[in-house]
């Protein structure tokens, strides 16, 4: 079969194992390494990797050539837990973070996530709209192709439909591909914070209307010291699952408070942060094949210490994510290289393991691994190109934006000309 086109003579491609379910242990750090690679592409999809001279069948007099020398390759990156959507900033908060004040006592003092809140229910879908589409343009050209986003910042059906809402338009408009989940349990709200009960009977209530609406494919809860019990979020997800919602859990950020025993019991397809997971807590998610969705950025963000042991759960037969949890409060970042950055040097995990926690395994996290994910026939093609010789260059070399050209769906949507010159 001919391709439309082929893009050849990368320095180096990196394509994961796609071994029908998330990578963990020894697995995690192998994937397939092409040197003098090419890419083939056919009606916007992977049609054939290799090395060398690509065959002769797959070229026509119609096919486009590309050369890529001293470039490598990816499949496009996944940015699996982000907040996208939300009104306001709260960079005034940088300070108070500076004098020593932690994330809860933020919140009680009426920041954090109820700032937010208040920001984003002022904020009419235009506003969300054009400032979402904005930190989706930043993403797309730091590689990202694909990405989840959370509503949560509304604690009412008004704000979170608009929220939903946003996050679906831009799915249709934008390049980027989003994965939409209701976090309607993202805080409690400042009228119920003696009842949090009853709101957990709002947010069930919501969970119909979300459903008959197709605005989530999934359902989180923040189950956290200061915000929702575990028995809480058992039960919220529970009533989401009973109607379909696949489940994702924030769990073990600031305290170990049973999160992780929800996802278990329940099957959740990952919980996430885990900075303060136990051991016992690791073994739970390895047994009930629960994905572990790190964010090391969050921890950069907060200035702790303590990062989430993704070598221990690995090793534990975890499958592991990065991802940017991009949000105005603990994480204010899209650039999800410095987060692949921050996953060796803070997390010692190797540049292979990096690569697949944000390609392979980010893909199961959000339920396209058929379609994303790999470079393997048939998948979108979805690629991200480096001006880096190899992976290893990309981590190597932090903090700065080393995207040559990003292809969605198999068409060039980024293009950095000063990365392209000879």
């Amino acid at each position: 079969m001919q391709a439309d086109k082929i893009l050849v003579h990368f320095s180096q491609i990196f394509n994961p194992n796609d071994q029908g379910k998330p990578l963990t242990k020894e697995a995690m750090n192998e994937a397939q390494i092409i040197e003098d690679g090419f890419i083939a592409i056919k009606d916007d999809k992977i049609l054939a990797i290799g090395s060398g001279e690509p065959d002769a069948e797959l070229q026509g007099e119609n096919t486009e050539i590309i050369d890529y020398s001293g470039k490598t390759a990816t499949p496009g990156l996944i940015d699996c837990h982000t907040h996208l959507v939300y009104g306001g900033s709260r960079e005034h908060e940088f300070a108070q973070k500076l004098n020593g004040a932690s994330y809860l006592e933020i919140l009680e003092q009426g920041g954090g996530i109820l700032s937010t809140v208040e920001s984003t229910q002022a904020a009419s879908f235009e506003e969300l709209y054009d400032k979402t589409n904005r930190l989706l343009d930043y993403m797309l050209d730091y590689g990202v192709t694909s990405a989840e986003a959370k509503s949560g910042y509304g604690l009412n059906w008004e704000t979170e439909k608009r929220q939903l809402e946003v996050a679906k338009k831009l799915n249709e408009d934008h390049p980027i591909d989003l994965v939409s989940t209701f976090m309607g349990a993202h805080a409690i709200p400042k009228d119920l914070r003696d009842n949090s009960d009853v709101f957990i009977d709002q947010v069930i209530d919501m969970l119909p209307k979300v459903k008959e609406e197709n605005l989530a494919e999934f359902c989180d809860i923040f189950c956290e010291t200061g915000n929702f019990t575990a028995d809480q979020s058992h039960r919220l997800l529970q009533a989401a699952k009973d109607l379909g919602f696949k489940l994702r859990i924030h769990a073990d950020e600031i305290d170990s408070i049973g999160g992780v025993d929800v996802a278990a019991e329940l099957g959740a397809t990952s919980a996430e942060h885990l900075m303060k997971i136990t051991d016992d807590g690791i073994d739970k998610l390895a047994e009930a094949d629960v994905i572990a969705n790190v964010l090391p950025g969050t921890t950069f963000s907060l200035m702790e210490d303590t990062y989430a042991p993704a070598r221990k759960m690995i090793d534990a037969g975890v499958g592991l994510t990065l991802s940017t949890d991009c949000n105005p409060g603990s994480c204010p970042t899209i650039n999800i290289q410095f987060i692949m950055q921050l996953g060796s040097f803070m997390m010692q995990l190797t540049p292979v393991e990096v690569f697949n926690a944000v390609t392979i395994n980010a893909a199961y996290s959000i339920d396209r691994a058929d379609t994303v994910g790999s470079l393997d026939q048939g998948k979108q093609a979805d690629i991200a190109i480096f001006d880096t010789p190899n992976i290893d260059y990309a981590i190597y070399f932090f903090a700065t934006n080393l995207i040559s050209s990003v292809y969605k769906n198999g068409q060039e949507v980024i293009k950095h000309t000063a990365y392209s010159k000879k």
